[in-house]
């Protein structure tokens, strides 16, 4: 487990150097660039599609390469788009820059951004049904509630450890801290999703408390010793679906990439299986290795699958 679990934080930073080189500014500090970014994979006949997601949100990284996969036997050509922040991705989704986002979250976590962009974005269809955003703690720790946390900063020397500054899962803790009268006596840090996983690890191998922030489905709840905690207030939110988000006029467009897209459905086995073979059995360079490994393993429980 120790072994694996190093390889997985250094490929999920290399990951997240790469998504920062396809990420570019537009020099006034605003919205990202496409179109430079990205890698193509494939010579179909019938079209390009531009899959966009960020790499460490590795639920997104998975799901994008089956997408690739599939969608090429399809007949198109894929073009990959990697960012390191939401918001630009939903900019570019509704601009048109980018035509797929393989793993959204807009029923919660990404519900701002859906007011604000949801006129330019077509829903192609729910894939997963139970996920939902999280405080946790390792396993190690007597505390069972965000409840708990109440009075014990000192222990955990002021801070939480989030993610990135722009993800919904922020935005949804930076609201349930207060809920829980947390505001004051802890602090959350952002930065990275690997950098966060690297404050975990670190903690975890020391028997050391930590408190951060993670999210259901996500490989890190199998690999580190942690739980979540409870929470009583729903402040984290409901649990939601993950969907794959259309550029507004996509299903038209490519009317049987949405067919089979809309088809798509995985339980917990089968997207934890997807996602521990691509981020952590085969990691960065053999996502397409790791996605016919998993259609080898899979491919006969579904009645979507392009061969």
């Amino acid at each position: 487990m120790r072994k694996r679990r190093l390889m997985s934080l250094a490929a999920l930073g290399a990951v997240g150097a790469l998504a920062l080189a396809g990420c570019a500014s537009d020099g006034a500090g605003g919205t990202t660039e496409f179109g430079g970014g990205g890698s193509s994979s494939g010579g179909g006949d019938k079209g390009t599609i531009t899959l966009g997601f960020l790499p460490s949100w590795t639920d997104g990284l998975s799901t994008a390469y089956l997408l690739q996969d599939q969608l090429e036997k399809l007949g198109y050509t894929v073009e990959m788009q990697t960012l390191t922040e939401a918001g630009p991705l939903y900019t570019g989704l509704a601009q048109g820059d980018v035509d797929i986002f393989p793993s959204a979250w807009p029923e919660v976590t990404h519900a701002e951004y859906m007011k604000t962009y949801g006129d330019s974005i077509e829903d192609l269809g729910a894939y997963y049904d139970n996920a939902k955003l999280t405080i946790a703690v390792p396993e190690y720790s007597e505390l069972t509630s965000i409840e708990d946390l109440v009075g014990k900063g000192a222990e955990f020397d002021g801070k939480i450890y989030g993610i990135e500054p722009g993800a919904g899962l922020t935005a949804q803790t930076q609201k349930a801290l207060p809920a829980y009268g947390l505001d004051g006596e802890y602090e959350l840090i952002t930065s990275s999703t690997a950098a966060m996983l690297t404050e975990l690890g670190a903690a975890t191998d020391k028997n050391e408390d930590i408190v951060v922030t993670l999210w259901r489905p996500f490989w890190a709840n199998a690999a580190f010793p942690v739980k979540d905690l409870e929470d009583p207030k729903g402040a984290m939110g409901e649990t939601e679906a993950l969907h794959f988000l259309g550029t507004k006029g996509f299903a038209e467009e490519f009317p049987d990439a949405a067919e089979l897209i809309e088809q798509i459905k995985l339980d917990d086995d089968q997207y934890g299986s997807l996602e521990d073979l691509v981020v952590n059995e085969y990691g960065e360079g053999r996502e397409a290795e790791a996605v016919d490994a998993w259609l080898e393993e899979h491919g006969s429980d579904f009645d979507w699958v392009v061969d």
